[in-house]
């Protein structure tokens, strides 16, 4: 039951595996090719993003019996093919919630108060006041895409602002709780100030948001993407910046990331060029409280499992 290790993690993810007597193969600088060369040894995986466990690697992986992932989602793993193989799968979603909903928040703030551009300003010798005038939250209604942790801990965090906040969730009916109401996606439409994302990365979520998702919201509103960056069609974003519907953007995630592979996309000059917008580089669940949580929380379903079998 030996598992492999291939990416970083918190070391109390190890003390706890140690604690439980449970052995474990540490490589945390391993690339994939490393990985297929050994993975048929090994019963446990655990990886972040390194790379894709498609059907080929799990095809190698003729001893696996699960795969932990001490992050949010599992879109870089063949859900489908694994589970057919009989592979159970663990991730830590409730690991991050904290992180990522406080880091959304103040990019929302940071956009509607441009204090992102107006930092930028003074450094260059400029104190432009009336150009930097900003936008309160306080009664604007926010809506949150998904509702699930993630979502859910967006919610609680927005309660102090004294905002309305409605949440669509596809796959949920009956959440609505003290920090959020449950609507229809027609209500999203019509009553956002402020749309924010919390759903994973699917087939169906691929592109969603689009030329036609944008085109039905009723008033500009401030956009928030800290979910899976492939879930929004950039350029699509981009039209609807220069109509005047969306009056700012903050992206934690894009549809591809870090260089130079970004830069040679034929929309990150545009992007990357604009006050209105604001980028991190995928950082938002990745607090020093966060990595220590997704990883304690993956060393007890891994101890679960073993107890269970």
């Amino acid at each position: 039951m030996n598992i492999l290790i291939v990416d970083d993690i918190h070391p109390i993810l190890l003390e706890k595996l140690e604690d439980a007597g449970i052995s474990y193969d540490y490589q945390p600088d391993f690339n994939r090719a490393n990985a297929e060369n050994i993975i048929q040894q090994y019963a446990g995986l655990i990886i972040r993003s390194k790379f894709q466990v498609d059907q080929s690697f799990l095809d190698l992986a003729t001893n696996l019996r699960f795969i932990a992932r001490p992050g949010a989602g599992m879109d870089n793993i063949d859900e489908d093919y694994a589970t057919s193989k009989g592979i159970c799968l663990f991730s830590a979603n409730d690991g991050n919630k904290d992180a990522v909903g406080e880091h959304m928040i103040g990019m929302l703030l940071s956009l509607m108060n441009n204090l992102n551009r107006g930092h930028r300003e003074i450094c260059s010798g400029q104190w432009r006041r009336e150009e930097n005038r900003g936008y309160e939250l306080k009664g604007r209604t926010v809506a949150l895409i998904g509702y699930g942790h993630n979502g859910q801990a967006m919610a609680k965090r927005l309660s102090g602002f004294e905002v309305n906040v409605i949440a669509y969730d596809k796959y949920k009916t009956g959440f609505t709780d003290t920090y959020a109401k449950e609507v229809s996606m027609e209500e999203v439409v019509r009553q956002a100030d402020v749309l924010s994302f919390h759903i994973p990365l699917t087939r169906e979520t691929r592109a969603m948001v689009n030329d036609e998702y944008l085109f039905h919201f009723r008033k500009p509103i401030f956009f928030l993407m800290g979910a899976r960056g492939a879930i929004a069609h950039i350029p699509s974003v981009l039209k609807y910046m220069d109509k005047g519907r969306i009056l700012g953007a903050a992206f934690d995630v894009l549809p591809t990331e870090k260089f130079p592979a970004l830069s040679e996309t034929d929309w990150y000059a545009n992007l990357a060029s604009r006050d209105n917008v604001l980028l991190s580089p995928h950082v938002a669940g990745w607090t020093f409280e966060s990595y220590y949580k997704l990883s304690d929380i993956i060393a007890d379903k891994i101890i679960e499992f073993y107890k269970s079998k």
